[in-house]
C-alpha cells in the first residue's frame, strides 16, 4: 500500500498514518464516499443523451412560458383593437346622423320652395286661362255623362284606325 493519497484539488497529499483499525475504517469510507462522488461527476458529464434531455425539457419550459407570454400580448392587442374600432364606430355613426339631420333640413326647405313655386305658378296659370275655358270645364263638371260619351267615342276612332292601319299595313306584305 501507498502512503499518498489524491486530494480534493487533484494533487497529492501525504496520508498521515492511521492510528487504529476504526480510523482507517473511517478514512476508507471518506475515500470512497470522494469517489463516488467523482464518479457521479464524471458519469453525469459522459451522459450526453441525458444532458439532452435535460437542455430540451429546459427549453420547453422557456418556449411554453414564451407561449403565454405572446397570447397575452396578442389578446391584450386584440382588447385594444376592438376599443378603437367601437371608438370609430360611434364616431361615424354621431356623424352620419348629422349629416341625416342637415341633408333633411335641406331638402325640407328646397320642398317648402318648390310648393310656393308650383303654388304661385297655379296663380298665374288660374289667371291667364281665358274666362271661355273656364266656362267649359265648368260646363264638364255640371255634365259628366256627355264628357264619358265624347271619351267613348274618340276612343273608338283611335281604336278603329288602329285596327285599319294595321290591316292595311298587312295586306301589303301579304
Amino acid at each position: 500500500m501507498t502512503d499518498r493519497t489524491q486530494g480534493a484539488d487533484g494533487g497529492s497529499a501525504r496520508a498521515t498514518g492511521a492510528k487504529g483499525p476504526d480510523e482507517l475504517r473511517q478514512q476508507i469510507e471518506q475515500t470512497r464516499s470522494r469517489l463516488g462522488d467523482t464518479v457521479e461527476e464524471l458519469a453525469a458529464k459522459a451522459d450526453v443523451k441525458g444532458r439532452a434531455k435535460a437542455r430540451a425539457a429546459d427549453l420547453r419550459d422557456k418556449a411554453g412560458a414564451m407561449t403565454v407570454q405572446l397570447r397575452s400580448t396578442a389578446a391584450h392587442a386584440g382588447h385594444r383593437a376592438q376599443e378603437k374600432a367601437t371608438r370609430a364606430g360611434h364616431l361615424a355613426q354621431e356623424r352620419v346622423t348629422h349629416a341625416g339631420h342637415l341633408a333633411q333640413e335641406k331638402a325640407s326647405h328646397a320642398g317648402h320652395g318648390v310648393q310656393e313655386r308650383v303654388a304661385q305658378a297655379g296663380h298665374t296659370v288660374e289667371a291667364s286661362v281665358p274666362h271661355s275655358m273656364n266656362d267649359a270645364v265648368e260646363a264638364c263638371r255640371r255634365n259628366p255623362r256627355s264628357v264619358m260619351i265624347a271619351g267613348a267615342a274618340g276612343a273608338l276612332l283611335v281604336t278603329a284606325g288602329v285596327f285599319l292601319f294595321r290591316h292595311n299595313r298587312h295586306s301589303r306584305y301579304c
